[in-house]
């Protein structure tokens, strides 16, 4: 009944899920702070007739040994071709020469309207196809707002299927090694894709009817995350199942104790991801802000599918889906004889001296954050490769003093406009200014920057001219722009660093300390979560510089990473501290560390080795931020499971013994006398069967 319900569920759910690309809003008010002066100049834009949906073509030619008369013509052939497009929203400018001779330019003021995303990209390609097809030698390149919005739009173009079938394809590889079943896979994976379409058509739902912001960003990372998280839970639910198969003769006895056993860690740990995601609602980035629902649904409905669906199909098909290696009842526990057992006997000597390394060495690594830059990326750095656009705008900016399409707008009142234009004119880093637009009682002044803008002089400029504009006029002006922007975002994206990450630690740490009933275990996990963290931006920074080539990223990038880095790691952290709290009732708190190390390192490194690879497929997008995030998550995932979670945290648990749990009950236990050097690891008894060694 259960499989019933979640297949015709996913069939209902599958159009709506396909649909979701429909609902995305990929327009620039869904990525930016909601409240900042240049959100709100470009709302008034709007007003004062400035359409929003506007997007300027720059059509860049040039010949390097000069212009010929050849050449002028084609590009007044162009003009009158261009001039019959349909999306055309104004009178096209140009051709506007070059002072060396040897390049023109006109600007195309396009309009697709609110669909713009999804319209912009062929638009620019037939532009791209009809101005190429000048003399030989005359090079053509469309760049400006609308050339860059082809491209971006090019990059997410088929992104989500990309993503979903790399991401299956490594899970399957990673499952194959692991469980060594040719059959076992096909069930995690099934319970992920039913757990994805599912996820998508709830917020399809929730971002048609109650105006859920969803972007291209957020409904890729949601593809990972889903994929990535559920297959982690449906690791750590198997391996218990697996577990409880040696100690019952009935499959559903076995089931029902290992839901009833790993369930609590799994709930926690999804929980966890949950409520970190939520956190992300109090961002002013709106696509930050935007990712937490999206995020916490996906993580919700994949709880949901892999405790009932998974169960229901493992119980469903029997021993035999472990073959060649199936648990039989009675038959030996691997893990007791593991390589995790052996790496706890290695640690047991010496726990403190191991977690002191571990922690330097961990702290090593942080050093690379010194070259990490998170002030934000240029236009050119947003791509890995050079797409046309940022091909355009490199030989734009050898032969034009400004680039053009990315004017600065000051938002004024109609009485203050005159002297709030002379203000604008008189401000370093101005190169000229329009006449004053005055509709109603509000005015526009338009004016162009001496430099990039992207740059930083040019941002400086935004700061310098907001500084003037406060004792010009009314004192009321607004600046907005694509420069005005991009340091909001920038300032912005840094708030939200410092506000929402602490504001995740604190969610975390309550959520462990009433799942452990403890206070002394949640701090050490969280601190050691950190340093890994931490350790992950400085290793990430390094291969950035030998790879990618660029050391710059975007001021959201720290949140991000560490959003994914402690909600996903904790998880791991969870499942081994739960199960050592299990055990220690027992056994005592240091044995316990080493059974639940031997018990559950195997099943937790493949999770690991699962999310990690994951998240390392956005590495494969064109896109420099997601490649970033990517790499970043997928290193800290690694380092989280191997080093931290088997080495740092098992040698910290058994350096402290029972004060982990102060000041639980489980604190005035008293340990028991250990495993000796050289001795066997006890098989963990699940639900109370006879005790193996």
């Amino acid at each position: 009944m259960v499989l019933v319900f979640w297949v015709v569920l996913a069939a209902a759910a599958a159009p709506l899920a396909g649909a979701l690309t429909d609902e995305q809003e990929n327009d620039v008010a869904a990525w930016l702070p909601s409240d900042a002066e240049s959100t709100r100049a470009l709302q008034l834009q709007t007003e004062l007739g400035s359409d929003p949906d506007l997007l300027p073509a720059v059509i860049v030619y040039e010949r390097t040994a000069g212009l010929t008369a050849a050449d002028t013509a084609a590009v007044q052939e162009d003009v009158s071709a261009l001039g019959q497009l349909d999306a055309l929203d104004g009178t096209i400018v140009g051709p506007v020469p070059a002072e060396d001779g040897q390049s023109v330019q006109l600007i195309v003021p396009l309009n697709v309207g609110s669909d713009g995303w999804e319209a912009i990209a062929p638009l620019v390609d037939g532009i791209r196809a009809e101005v190429s097809d000048g003399p030989t030698g005359l090079g053509t390149w469309v760049t400006g707002p609308a050339g860059s919005a082809a491209d971006s739009a090019e990059a997410f173009e088929g992104i989500d299927g990309t993503l979903l079938f790399a991401a299956l394809g490594v899970v399957v590889l990673i499952l194959l090694v692991t469980y060594r079943s040719p059959v076992l896979w096909v069930l995690p994976i099934f319970s992920a894709v039913i757990a994805l379409s599912c996820s998508q058509a709830l917020i399809y739902l929730l971002a048609r009817y109650a105006d859920l912001t969803v972007n291209a960003q957020s409904a890729s990372i949601l593809t990972v995350l889903v994929v990535g998280a559920g297959t982690d839970y449906a690791l750590l639910l198997i391996a218990r199942y697996r577990e409880e198969l040696r100690l019952h003769t009935d499959r559903h006895e076995a089931m029902t104790e290992a839901v009833h056993r790993a369930g609590p860690a799994v709930l926690a740990s999804g929980g966890t991801v949950v409520l970190g995601m939520l956190c992300l609602v109090v961002a002013e980035m709106n696509s930050t802000a935007g990712l937490g629902p999206v995020a916490a649904i996906g993580v919700a409905v994949t709880l949901a599918v892999l405790m009932t669906l998974l169960p229901a199909l493992l119980v469903i098909c029997g021993r035999w889906v472990f073959w060649p290696v199936r648990p039989t009842f009675g038959s030996a526990e691997p893990t007791a004889t593991g390589l995790w057992a052996h790496v706890g006997a290695t640690i047991r000597p010496r726990p403190r001296a191991t977690w002191l390394v571990t922690s330097a060495l961990l702290l090593v690594a942080s050093l690379g954050v010194l070259l990490l830059s998170p002030n934000g990326l240029t236009q050119a750095e947003s791509f890995r490769g050079t797409p046309e656009s940022i091909e355009g705008d490199a030989v734009a900016s050898r032969h034009f003093p400004a680039v053009a399409g990315n004017s600065v707008y000051v938002i004024t009142t109609a009485d203050s406009a005159t002297e709030v234009a002379e203000a604008t004119a008189t401000t370093e880093g101005i190169a000229q200014v329009g006449e004053p637009q005055v509709v109603g009682d509000r005015a526009l002044v338009e004016a162009a920057l001496t430099d990039r803008f992207d740059s930083e002089p040019a941002s400086d400029t935004i700061e310098r001219l907001r500084t003037t504009l406060d004792d010009a006029g009314d004192g009321e002006a607004l600046v907005g722009g694509n420069t005005a922007l991009n340091l909001d975002v920038q300032d912005a994206a840094q708030r939200d660093n410092l506000v929402v990450i602490p504001l995740i630690m604190f969610v975390v740490l309550l959520v462990l300390a009433v799942l452990l009933r403890a206070l002394v275990a949640p701090v050490l996990l969280i601190a050691t979560v950190v340093l890994s963290y931490g350790a992950a931006l400085g290793l990430s920074a390094l291969i950035f510089d030998w790879t990618i080539g660029v050391t710059a990223t975007d001021s959201s990038f720290p949140l991000f990473v560490f959003v994914f880095l402690v909600a996903l790691g904790i998880d791991y952290n969870i499942f081994l501290m739960t199960r050592v709290r299990e055990e220690a009732a027992d056994h005592g708190t240091r044995r316990a560390a080493l059974i639940g190390l031997a018990a559950t390192g195997g099943v937790i490194t493949s999770a690991g080795l699962v999310l990690a690879a994951t998240f390392s497929v956005l590495g494969t997008l064109p896109l420099t931020f997601l490649t970033q995030l990517g790499i970043a998550v997928a290193l800290g995932v690694l380092l989280d499971t191997i080093v931290v979670r088997s080495v740092l945290v098992t040698a910290l648990t058994l350096d402290i013994g029972r004060h982990m749990w102060w000041h639980g009950a489980l604190a005035r236990r008293p340990d028991g006398p250990g495993v000796p050097v050289g001795g066997t690891i006890p098989v963990p008894t699940g639900s109370g069967a006879p005790s193996q060694t």
